[in-house]
This record gives structure tokens, C-alpha cells and sequence, in this order.
């Protein structure tokens, strides 16, 4: 029974209620001694308890996808020559409805399979665009996480699609993949091991290109992430200015990476977005976050602003006032945030008429200032 199933999220609250009212009624009539009858209410109250942080621990997952299968839940990833078979670079979309397609995708460099939802706006159907070639913004998710976190905790087929609809963004292509189909790496190429940002950077980029109308200048491509996706949001453009000219970060991990996770002090370095953005890499770069995030403080994102020398340039970060580590604090930055992203993504165009934004002008469209009420409070 699939761990994201509805089945198995009503069987557990029906677990739930039975196990309450099996308590309720059974209460003053269990049988035997004194000691065995206290035992018998011991596991009732168990079995309650555990029943509620199933339904709990299904809703949150269930909203927030985190984790998409049992193995994915025990930390066993399926191994690569268990995955399905299918040729190096061949994908099949499935339609999901609400202009969101899927497909299981085995990238023809780094050698990793896994997910990739992709949403269509409206205007990439439409007679009068017939022509057009589409930005790509890229939505990076954190881990444990799936690429459907974007669309359950993060709206983005709907915030995000109303921001196009409105005029607030061009009307772009939101590509949602999976960002640790061989484990978590941080999104670094492991040596003899799963090559992650050549998955991100190329294999999927060249899936995009490949099935969809997409622009293929790195000023119409983008990458936006929260948590570890944020950190490679950050890192892959400084990587890959080939072909992204745009990262944006919501509350990103440490730029100086996990030990945990990356083990090589020497292979953390090489990836640390603080060196990076001081070596002269043409991309446009925003950190945004809480004052309260536990998990990425300020000085992450101050940092790298510091660090920052031109062409490279680093925004002043969005540090919001209140707020966690969470897609409420993270979806009420999108009017500033994407506002800005907008200011530096290529708009769908002709492919035979010239490019207005080569890579666009990094870091020169500041924030909207915070209107009253507002609790964000853009650093300068």
C-alpha cells in the first residue's frame, strides 16, 4: 500500500476512531487481576496515541511531501539497476491534470532516474503564443522532500500561476524535479558516486529542452529551492552559468555545506557559494529568509553578500521579521522574491527575435519597498 495513498490515510483515522471507542466501552470491563486489567488500559491508551500521530504523521506528509514511498521514508533509495528500464535519456509524460505532467527520467550523463513534474502556463497553448519559446524557473525542494512539495506546501501551480496571470511574472515553465535521486549529495557531484548536479544542471535541462517549447539562453533559465534546495538554488547557477543565470533561495542550508553529508573537506569548498560569488561569475543571486529560521540564519545570507564581487552580484537579502522554517513564511515573500526574479528572467519570445536580457543586470532590480503592515523588512 502506497505510503501517499488516500486509502491508507482514512484506514489509520479509522484506526483511530475505533481504537478511542474500544477504550471508552472497554474500559471499566476489562477481566482478569488488577495488575493485568492496568496493563490492558496501558495499551488502549498506547494504541490511541499511536493511532494519532499516524493520522498526524500522514497529514503532514501527505501536505507537505515529504516523503513519497516507504523507502523513501526508511532512507533506501531504490538502487540504480532496480529502477525500471527504459534507454539513457528517454522520457514518457503523463498527464496529471491542472496543466502538470510527469515522467520517470534516467538522465543520459549523470546515469540517476527519478521524478520530474513539469507545469505549463495557460499562454503555452494559446494560438497567439504558438511561437513562443517559455523562461524555465526550476523549483528546487528541500529534503526529506519530493518534487510535489512545491505544489502541496507550495502552491505554485496556483501563487505562483496567479503571479503570471496577473502580469507580477512572465508566464514561465515551472519544472519540479527531484534533487536526490541517488541521496542526498547537497546537490554535489560525489566522486564514484551519484553525480547530482549533473543531473540538475544538465540532464534535466536538456529533458526540458528537449520536450517543451523552453528558451535556451541561460538569462531565460532559473533556479528557485527552499531549505537544501535553496542551498542548491545558490550553489548550481555559480556552477553552471551556462545555463542558469538566476538562483533564488528560501532559507537556505549553510553555504558551507554538511560534513554529514559531503564528507570531503576539499569537495565542500569547491561548492561553497561564499568562494564562488567572489570569483567573477556573471549571475543574479537572492537569499531570503527569517530572523527566527533555526535552521538559516541571516549571517548565511549576509555572508554571501559580503563575499560577492562583480560581475557576480549578490541582492540584499529578504529577512523577514516573524516566521519559521515553512511554506507560510516562504509564500509570503513571493510578491517581492519572484517580483525580483522577474526583473532578471528572460519573457517568452520568438526564437528568431533578438534576446533582451543576455543574462540580465544581477543584482540591480531592488526589492519593492515594504508597504504598511507589511512584515518584511528588506535589508540594505
Amino acid at each position: 500500500m502506497s505510503l501517499t495513498s488516500d486509502f491508507l490515510f482514512y484506514a489509520v483515522i479509522a484506526a483511530a476512531v475505533v481504537a478511542v471507542l474500544t477504550t471508552l466501552l472497554a474500559w471499566n470491563s476489562v477481566p482478569g487481576p488488577r495488575a493485568g486489567r492496568w496493563l490492558a488500559r496501558l495499551f488502549m491508551i498506547g494504541l490511541c496515541q499511536a493511532t494519532a500521530v499516524a493520522v498526524l504523521g500522514l497529514w503532514v506528509n501527505n501536505n507537505f511531501a515529504l516523503y513519497s514511498s516507504w523507502n523513501d521514508l526508511l532512507g533506501e533509495p531504490p538502487a540504480a539497476d532496480s529502477a525500471p528500464s527504459g534507454a539513457l535519456g528517454a522520457a514518457d509524460f503523463h498527464d496529471l491534470g491542472d496543466r502538470v505532467s510527469t515522467t520517470e527520467y534516467r538522465g543520459p550523463q549523470s546515469k540517476l532516474r527519478g521524478k520530474v513534474l513539469v507545469w505549463t502556463p495557460p499562454q503555452y497553448d494559446q494560438p497567439e503564443y504558438r511561437d513562443y519559446h517559455f523562461p524555465v524557473i526550476m523549483l528546487l525542494h528541500g529534503v526529506p522532500g519530493t518534487p510535489r512539495a512545491w505544489i502541496k506546501g507550495g502552491h505554485a501551480t496556483t501563487e505562483i500561476a496567479d503571479m503570471m496571470r496577473d502580469g507580477r511574472l512572465s508566464p514561465a515553465i515551472l519544472v519540479m524535479p527531484r534533487v536526490d535521486p541517488g541521496g542526498n549529495t547537497d546537490c554535489t557531484n560525489i566522486p564514484r558516486g551519484p553525480q547530482t548536479a549533473t543531473w540538475l544542471a544538465q540532464d534535466v535541462r536538456t529533458l526540458i529542452l528537449r520536450h517543451f517549447r523552453a528558451l535556451t539562453e541561460p538569462s531565460g533559465w532559473s533556479m528557485a529551492g527552499d531549505s537544501t534546495g535553496g542551498y542548491c538554488a545558490t550553489t548550481l547557477p555559480l556552477q553552471y552559468p551556462a545555463s542558469f543565470a538566476t538562483g533564488l533561495a528560501f532559507s537556505p542550508d549553510d553555504f558551507h555545506g554538511d560534513p554529514d553529508i559531503v564528507p570531503s573537506r576539499t569537495l565542500r569548498r569547491l561548492s561553497d557559494p561564499i568562494r564562488l560569488v567572489g570569483t567573477g561569475i556573471r549571475v543574479a543571486l537572492l537569499v531570503a529568509t527569517s530572523r527566527h529560521d533555526p535552521s538559516s540564519t541571516p549571517a548565511n545570507a549576509q555572508t554571501l553578500l559580503a563575499a560577492a564581487k562583480a560581475p557576480t552580484q549578490v541582492a540584499p537579502p529578504l529577512i523577514v521579521d516573524d516566521g519559521g522554517h515553512n511554506w507560510g513564511t516562504w509564500r509570503a515573500m513571493y510578491p517581492k522574491v519572484f517580483g525580483w526574479l522577474n526583473a532578471h528572467l528572460s519573457p517568452p519570445r520568438k526564437p528568431s527575435a533578438p534576446t533582451a536580457l543576455a543574462v540580465g543586470q544581477p543584482g540591480t532590480a531592488p526589492l519593492p519597498a515594504c508597504q504598511h503592515g507589511d512584515r518584511c523588512n528588506p535589508q540594505r
